[in-house]
């Protein structure tokens, strides 16, 4: 009888697992049913004010998953936000827009935007225009970027108050550009010439005396805190270097050879304008482009960064250098969500 119940007991253990199979598995209907629009786009806010914290929810259900992507364009600036899912429903789980940028430029204050629900599978772009009149919003202002802005261009010529520069003789260097394909505000910086007895071109200094103190008043938790920065490289052979010059010591100077200098070198990478953002905790001391020992406590402390350098560099046989840059600034928990 033992014997028996046990056989029993095995018999049971299959079934049981089966059924729990069938209970957490995915509806026949939602994989081969017919596609229906049960709703289409619609949005629960047109006029958003994102410096407020204001973020819109957008709508639409079907009857059953499809991936989708929702684009919302700027008519004004161009810019694009895209968000997309595999779901029966838009909403405020799935669909919610932050004021954030998927392509720049970013969004401008009181500029009116688009937005288009597309659906591959069924090649259906909503909302139908021919039924439904077209989704528009309008920013009534821009989202808030926290974090410690180095610069943004935005002040014009006053940007440079308290900056150094260094030009090779000869060549042509920076440039304030006023120009509506700014991926940020009106202004960005153009970096640009040929030097062909050296590979460096020209170099900024932004001395943290440049703000009135003596650092940046960035966090000291180095493996929390990201540098970021908009690039443009216009020409291939163009190499952009940052250096992060530290004050290991405190007196209020960076000494060449005795404290920690870390760098980010910037090349081969495809034109257009690109966010390039990086931990600082991964920023690596260089010597003629090769990974070195820091020469001071060699531990990151961005606490104690008190000059940043800006190098733009080329193979002196290879003709003029071109890097565009705009928005300069550093973010705590992540990188910049523009």
């Amino acid at each position: 009888m033992k014997y028996l119940l046990s056989i029993l007991a095995l018999a049971i253990i299959p079934i049981s697992c089966e059924r729990d199979v069938d209970t957490e598995s995915i509806s026949l209907t939602d994989i081969y049913g017919d596609f229906e629009l049960i709703h289409t786009l619609d949005v629960d806010k047109t006029s958003i004010d994102f410096e407020r914290g204001e973020k819109p929810v957008f709508s639409a259900e079907f009857s059953k998953p499809e991936i989708w992507e929702l684009t919302i364009t700027g008519e004004t600036s161009g810019a694009q936000k895209t968000i997309t899912g595999f779901s029966k429903e838009l909403n405020e789980e799935t669909a919610v827009w932050d004021g954030s940028t998927t392509k720049f430029p970013m969004f401008k204050t009181g500029e009116n935007c688009d937005a288009k629900l597309y659906v591959p599978s069924q090649d259906l772009t909503l909302p139908d225009t021919t039924l439904n009149d077209p989704i528009e919003v309008t920013i009534k202002t821009t989202k808030t970027n926290e974090g410690v802005l180095i610069t943004d261009f935005e002040k014009g010529n006053d940007y440079k108050d308290g900056w150094d520069w260094f030009f090779q003789s000869g060549v042509s260097f920076f440039n304030l550009k006023n120009n509506r394909k700014a991926p940020q505000g009106s202004y960005y910086y153009k970096m640009f010439g040929a030097c062909d007895w050296d590979w460096l071109i020209g170099m900024i200094n932004i001395p943290s005396s440049a703000f009135e103190n003596e650092t940046f008043g960035l966090s000291e938790v180095a493996n929390n805190l990201y540098f970021n920065v908009l690039l443009n490289v216009r020409k291939p052979n163009a190499k952009l270097l940052f250096r992060f010059k530290e004050d290991d010591n405190n007196n209020g100077i960076f000494e060449d050879g005795l404290e920690d200098e870390y760098s980010l070198m910037i090349e081969n990478v495809n034109s257009g304008w690109q966010q390039f953002s990086v931990k600082y905790s991964d920023l690596t001391a260089l010597a003629d482009g090769n990974a070195t020992a820091p020469n001071g406590n060699a531990i990151h402390n961005p606490d104690l960064l008190n000059i940043i350098d800006v190098l733009l560099l080329a193979d002196p046989e290879t003709g003029e250098s071109r890097v565009d840059m705009d928005y300069m600034i550093f973010t705590e928990n992540e990188p910049l969500n523009p």
